[in-house]
């Protein structure tokens, strides 16, 4: 099979194929990304704001057209397709009116006679490796507030997401960033090896697999290039207590079955008190039962979408499979289609013991975890008991009481009586091995840059 293609999860058609870049197109990708950067970091930071800001109109001027490329290509219902490009728009265009400001010189005061200013600077050619799951949107986030500080780009998207990829490009061109700023490839794992050796590219930033992110971040060390990695989550979502168990439920449940699941801060793991935990579980069954495959792009109510891929929809299938084996209990949904379609339905997990294999890993899919505790004790030690540091939320009608529990959680991003709060200004990242670095928000304008100290005595 191609590697890159475009296979609609909805029915496993391959409807395009795209041929990987030749070793001679990644070389001269990165010559005209280091060329450009000569000339990009010239122009002032407002003409490149004004620039990306143009790049965010576009977004949102052909959101439609953009959103039915990834239904296609990831199986994404058309409704949250559309949302993805009005958010990817947003983010773009923040660092298209925030960027200069964040990017500003700042005098601190020095006992040396003079003047110390901290400059932020751009540092040349970068590397994205971006995953499937949100095609525009993740591309948006490491982007956009680079090439308003200043540096190009190299992107090399997921295999499936060739389309989408190329559409990103001819936005960049037609708004004008100029050519070689922004390259979109077709590249192969040993290019993607290649471009991070290169003296030439300065940084890499992925969005994937914990095992991508071991590979990438190897890679990266042995060239003494920084690198940005945003990984796997098996995200908390712990509820002492609800004045409405249903509404926190649906919250719940909504964000746990979000792009079919395919989130990496979704909430995989939820950790109910005993005392509201028979009804929190109720309500999640009757929320998975009776659901129906549906078209993405015409998803009607009480309908569920593929997941990515063939392989993804197994993947999961195999996974509560085996928490079943292992003593799980099955309470709704989790069947696999019987084509080669990519659905797999909607499923509540109970009974999910911390000493199974299952607990500790990532389900990518649409599976909601239940765990009973007993204990506000109990419920942040089966919360902390995971691998990964990405986000994580805890829910009380007494505000406090979800603080005190919230503020010891081991994350990234920590919440209190929402499941995630994301907006193009809040930052996003994790710790442990759900990696390092952040993007988004002001955060996000401060990895690739040359926080350069400038003296000048007097």
């Amino acid at each position: 099979m191609a590697r890159y293609r475009v296979q609609n999860p909805a029915t496993g058609q391959v409807v395009e194929t795209f041929d990987a870049d030749s070793d001679e197109r990644i070389d001269r990708a990165i010559t005209d990304a280091d060329t450009a950067y000569r000339e990009w970091r010239q122009r002032s930071i407002q003409e490149r704001a004004g620039i990306v800001r143009r790049v965010a109109e576009l977004f949102t001027e052909r959101k439609t057209g953009l959103a039915r490329i990834i239904t296609e290509e990831m199986g994404k219902s058309l409704g949250e397709a559309v949302e993805e490009v009005e958010f990817a728009a947003s983010i773009i265009d923040y660092y298209a009116v925030y960027g200069p400001s964040l990017a500003t010189d700042v005098e601190i005061p020095s006992t040396v006679p003079g003047k110390a200013v901290i400059e932020r600077r751009p540092v040349g050619p970068l590397l994205g490796v971006m995953p499937w799951n949100f095609p525009y949107y993740q591309v948006a986030r490491f982007a956009a507030p680079n090439l308003v500080l200043g540096n190009t780009v190299l992107l090399k998207h997921a295999d499936i997401c060739p389309r989408s990829s190329q559409a990103i490009q001819a936005i960049m061109e037609e708004a004008g960033v100029p050519a070689g700023a922004y390259t979109n490839l077709y590249a192969t794992h040993d290019q993607i090896a290649t471009i991070i050796a290169d003296p030439r590219v300065q940084g890499v930033s992925l969005t994937g697999s914990e095992r991508a992110g071991a590979i990438i971040g190897e890679q990266a060390g042995r060239h003494l290039k920084k690198a940005v990695l945003e990984l796997g989550g098996n995200d908390p979502m712990v509820v002492l207590s609800a004045d409405d168990v249903a509404a926190v439920a649906k919250d719940g449940w909504d964000f746990r079955v979000y792009n079919g699941g395919q989130v990496c801060n979704s909430n995989k793991r939820m950790i109910v008190m005993d005392d509201i935990y028979d009804e929190f579980v109720a309500e999640l069954a009757a929320l998975a039962d009776g659901l129906v495959p549906g078209d993405p792009l015409d998803m009607p109510e009480r309908s569920y979408g593929p997941l990515s891929s063939r392989a993804a929809a197994e993947q999961v299938d195999e996974q509560v499979r085996r928490a079943v084996a292992e003593g799980a209990t099955l309470v709704a949904g989790g069947v696999l289609a019987d084509d080669d379609s990519a659905y797999f339905s909607p499923a509540v997990l109970t009974d999910v013991s911390r000493e199974s294999s299952i607990f500790g890993e990532e389900i990518f899919g649409p599976v909601a975890v239940v765990v009973k505790v007993s204990s506000d004790e109990e419920a942040l030690e089966v919360a902390n008991d995971t691998a990964f540091g990405l986000g994580g939320c805890v829910f009380a009608a007494d505000e406090a009481r979800a603080v005190a529990v919230a503020s010891r959680l081991e994350v990234g991003m920590t919440h209190v009586n929402i499941v995630a709060a994301e907006a193009a200004e809040l930052p996003f990242g994790g710790v442990k091995r759900s990696g390092f670095g952040r993007e988004m928000g002001p955060l996000g304008m401060d990895e690739f840059v040359n926080k350069r100290f400038f003296f000048v005595a007097k």
